[in-house]
């Protein structure tokens, strides 16, 4: 006979299932596997098998597909969920739907953010979906837990979590002269949530000791704990870049195009178009101008433990309409 007080520990989320489970009942991780981690300390996001079920409150998440993953979620009565609206894939006829408004009101909307959030209530079936591949992130949160989160990451949130944001100043430049980057903040308080996000092409994460620092490229940046703390910092180069020949000009001219600013990025817009000699070695042209804005550099997310760190292998811009 089994001994069913026996427990395994799963090593994604860190939460205990029955020994005779496959998979966390928490947040969906497979069991049976190694805790495979690179050599550079970044284990892979669990791969979550078709079907397994998620169980939050009284409601149970069901992850399907692998491509572009769907999470369908039966919600119990009394329980409820917040979305982006264009996430919802399909729902039952009797899940009640309502609007819970967000904090930032305008600033929001000037950012390209949703200015009000979804939300679905129980009981009945809901499905959700982003229109794009990559994997499926479950994250538990336990009361008094925070998790910061990059906008437009997430897919669904339990309504037991709070919900604010925060804009991380020093990024517009980098993401094609938009609004910048914010940061989705969660938080649990009388009880645990669930938070899902959608990463775009692979989700890696690293648990940094207190004190250890990685830098991170910021369209690679998904979420971390609150305890890591976040700042931004400039990667310079050595020597000018010349290198001779048509290099060498290339940054000039793309130095000289970022003086003029915005007006400097249309022009390298338009060479781009134009192609050869107009184009040159202008380092491949737009990117070549928008670096050149801060000199000889990039700009990188230094993150600080203690504490886990999500990155995606793939980014995808979001601009305001």
């Amino acid at each position: 006979m089994t001994d069913t007080s026996q427990r395994i520990q799963c090593r994604w989320c860190r939460a205990q299932s029955p020994a005779t489970a496959t998979a966390c009942e928490r947040c969906g991780a497979p069991l049976d596997l190694r805790n495979l981690v690179s050599d550079a300390g970044w284990r892979q996001a669990p791969q979550i098998r078709d079907l397994t079920e998620i169980r939050f409150s009284s409601s149970v998440a069901q992850v399907d597909g692998t491509v572009v993953p769907v999470v369908d979620i039966e919600l119990g009565a009394g329980d409820a969920v917040f979305f982006e609206h264009h996430v919802m894939l399909w729902k039952d006829e009797g899940v009640a739907m309502a609007v819970m408004d967000t904090p930032g009101g305008a600033k929001r909307l000037l950012a390209g953010m949703p200015f009000v959030l979804s939300v679905a209530q129980g009981p009945g079936r809901v499905s959700f979906s982003r229109d794009d591949p990559g994997e499926i992130v479950v994250l538990p949160i336990d009361p008094g837990v925070e998790l910061d989160v990059r906008e437009h990451a997430m897919l669904l949130a339990s309504a037991r979590l709070t919900y604010s944001f925060e804009r991380i100043v020093g990024l517009t430049l980098m993401f094609a002269a938009g609004s910048g980057m914010y940061l989705d903040r969660f938080v649990a308080q009388a009880g645990p949530g669930l938070l899902v996000l959608h990463g775009y092409g692979n989700v890696l994460q690293r648990e940094l000791a207190a004190g250890e620092s990685v830098q991170v490229e910021p369209g690679g940046f998904l979420y971390k704990d609150s305890s890591v703390t976040m700042e931004l910092v400039q990667q310079r180069f050595d020597g000018d870049g010349s290198g001779g020949g048509q290099s060498g000009g290339g940054m000039q001219a793309a130095k000289g195009l970022a003086s003029r600013g915005f007006a400097g990025l249309k022009a390298a817009r338009e060479a781009l178009k134009g192609g050869g000699d107009k184009v040159g070695g202008l380092m491949s042209g737009l990117q070549a101008a928008t670096g050149a804005m801060t000199g000889s550099s990039m700009t990188l997310m230094r993150m600080t433990g203690p504490g886990r760190v999500g990155i995606q292998s793939m980014f995808k811009p979001h601009f305001s309409g």
